[in-house]
């Protein structure tokens, strides 16, 4: 527990100096107003034009569906040749890469197409199934496996063994990454691709908070309905009919992607193999984008990590049977499904409205959506706690006999939420804050591809570097047991 405590002490060193360097200025001229006319739109929504509306979910749950469920497939694949190191490191690259990015990259080759949309979310999907599987895998009891005869092969020693055991891991974790999906799904919109997020940005632009929160609230209510929903016997089902709804077709032309892939992408001056103008060329880059782009994505990530910690431990109690009895627990649950049911892209741009162009839009998103689903996992693990007859109770209970045999497993999520908090301070750079996000927006609506190419790397690079560091970490302070449905 003292190691626990002191790297708790450390990160949070660490975020009262970031707070030193971060931008939290509120720059609209009055938030209330705006926030008032947000508040009257969500008390009497419109629902008024359901075409739309029900096109728009349709789509966004034919992209999840797709896309989830072949990285599945594909992502046990890879597992199961995970402890090779080329496979390791291509799984760590494709799913360090933001769906919004690949999504702006395949835009340039398949247009605004089904087959972006599919394609965004399958490629960092597989790689995330990739490494989580591998570790469930990892985990799964071996002494079955042990006992069958050698001349059992290989795959039916899988088969009947491990993944027989470790089937309600993946299938709980499958569960928990369609709901993913559907949140990025959702935010696809924003880059023009025909989901919620589309509809959302284009009302919530115009002022029209009623049509925007009747939206939500039916995003709010299918992601509080997919325990009931995503049932193993409909999964086919589903996969079929999101297939068959909306095909993943787009009209490619070779040439152009030719043009793209060996000319669009790759700096002018290593075509002509002039390595002294590209050096001059990156370091330009770096001075004048990279490296404030890194330094801001740091802090933002820093001061979020912290402050979802913070607010962790005062939303978990809300959800724990311990402290609340079933009708106010309910509450508390419902608070923490939307909270986690909101993308922070969109978090974000709801903010940024309110507040106007800061870190602190950012900050809030990023807090809100990721202290939810912290809280939400340490609710569940709270209830598996066994206590004497006499326990303490209140205050007592929560700090002195919950929270110490809980915090071990509160830090693990925490680093494994690490990474997962900087992949989206990139894209919060889309909406104005200088993040490497920010640089990568502007080189692709400047159509300087070959720029954007470079920070979508040194994003991807930054993310495996932390993601590094968590695992450190999690193996230092012997945190390094999988939790469940990250």
């Amino acid at each position: 527990m003292p190691a626990l405590r002191k790297i708790s002490f450390y990160f949070a060193i660490v975020a009262l100096v970031a707070i030193a360097f971060s931008d939290l200025e509120i720059t609209t001229l009055n938030p209330w107003l705006e926030l008032s006319l947000l508040l009257q739109g969500f008390t009497a929504p419109s629902f008024l034009d359901t075409s739309t509306l029900a096109d728009a979910l349709f789509k966004t749950l034919a992209f999840a569906f797709q896309g989830v469920v072949i990285a599945a497939i594909l992502g046990f694949a890879l597992a199961l040749g995970f402890k090779r190191y080329w496979v390791r490191a291509f799984c760590a690259f494709i799913r360090s890469v933001h769906e919004l990015f690949w999504a702006l990259i395949f835009i340039q080759i398949t247009g605004l197409s089904p087959l972006t949309g599919f394609i965004a979310i399958l490629i960092p999907f597989t790689g995330i199934f990739a490494k989580v599987f591998a570790e469930i895998l990892e985990e799964t009891d071996h002494h079955a496996q042990q006992s069958l005869t050698p001349n059992t092969s290989l795959l039916s020693q899988l088969l009947y063994t491990r993944f027989t055991i470790a089937w309600p891991q993946l299938r709980s974790y499958i569960n928990y990454r369609l709901e993913c999906g559907i949140r990025s799904s959702a935010i696809l919109g924003f880059v023009g691709l025909p989901t919620l997020g589309f509809e959302l940005e284009s009302f919530f632009k115009q002022g029209d908070y009623a049509q925007a929160a009747a939206l939500l609230y039916v995003f709010f209510i299918l992601i509080a309905s997919l325990k009931y929903l995503l049932k193993p016997a409909l999964m086919p089902l589903y996969t079929l009919a999101a297939f068959i709804y909306m095909p993943p077709v787009a009209h490619v032309s070779w040439s152009m992607v030719g043009v793209f892939l060996s000319q669009d992408i790759v700096p002018v001056s290593l075509q002509a193999g002039d390595i002294p103008a590209f050096l001059s060329w990156f370091k330009e880059l770096w001075l004048t984008q990279i490296l404030e782009g890194v330094f801001n994505s740091l802090i933002l990530t820093q001061i979020a990590l912290v402050s979802s910690a913070l607010l962790t431990l005062l939303l978990f109690p809300l959800a724990s049977k311990l402290f609340f009895s079933k009708a106010p627990r309910a509450l508390g649950q419902s608070l923490l499904i939307v909270m986690r049911s909101c993308p922070e892209y969109l978090l974000g741009f709801v903010g940024l409205l309110i507040l106007g162009p800061s870190m602190l839009p950012a900050i809030i998103a990023l807090t809100l959506h990721n202290s939810a689903v912290i809280a939400h996992l340490l609710a569940l693990q709270s209830a598996q706690l066994t206590f004497r007859h006499d326990r303490s109770q209140g205050v007592n209970l929560y700090f002195y006999e919950t929270l110490p045999r809980l915090y071990g497993n509160f830090l693990a999520l925490l680093f494994y939420r690490w990474e997962v908090i900087l992949r989206e301070t990139a894209i919060l750079g889309m909406l104005g804050i200088p993040t490497l996000g920010f640089y990568i927006d502007s080189a692709f609506e400047e159509i300087r591809f070959d720029r954007a190419m470079v920070l979508i790397l040194i994003t991807a690079l930054l993310n495996i570097l932390v993601d590094n560091i968590a695992v450190y970490f999690r193996r230092r302070l012997h945190l390094n047991s999988q939790p469940q449905s990250l």
